[in-house]
């Protein structure tokens, strides 16, 4: 044996799922600068909270990757959304496409870590899908997973509104 707990994931595994999360944060920023501008005035609270949640998870993830000995990976000038942002009900969409994706990520970062890191991914999943089910109004019975509605997930989980290549 290595001298490793069977359990410890492999590092360039958890560099990996710790990047495709930052690419999905960042597009996440993005994509709420999108629904901010968008998004009807009773909800306008609730886009600058998730705005914010995300900006903290990006700063966090960013800190991680160099504690893993990597540079973060860097914004993209920009990102192409999933579909046209005219107005409130699509903004809202926009933001539950947004959380789900980014659980995408966060699922399988908490696949690729253990002990501190996948408790901290497995909050940030938390957090995603119960954001997607306030702006939705539903949820799924596995957030995060390609599984629930029969869609295959962009590899890593990393679209965002689309994030940068690996």
């Amino acid at each position: 044996m290595n001298g490793r707990h069977p359990t410890d994931a492999d590092d360039a595994d958890v560099l990996k799922a710790v990047q495709a999360a930052l690419a999905a944060e960042h597009a996440a920023v993005y994509g709420y600068g999108v629904v901010g501008g968008k998004i009807d005035e009773p909800r306008r609270k609730e886009a600058r909270a998730a705005y914010d949640a995300h900006r903290a998870r990006r700063d966090d993830l960013a800190r991680t990757a160099r504690d893993l000995g990597a540079t973060p990976r860097a914004a993209a000038a920009g990102y192409a959304l999933p579909f046209a942002v005219s107005d409130g009900a699509s903004a809202g969409r926009l933001a539950a496409e947004l959380e789900e994706r980014v659980a995408g990520a966060y699922a399988d970062l908490v696949r690729a870590t253990s002990g501190a890191r996948r408790h901290a991914a497995a909050d940030a999943l938390r957090d995603t899908a119960v954001r997607a089910v306030r702006w939705r109004g539903g949820s799924v019975a596995f957030p995060g997973l390609a599984e629930r509605a029969g869609e295959a997930s962009a590899p890593g989980g990393t679209a965002g509104p689309t994030a940068p290549p690996p």
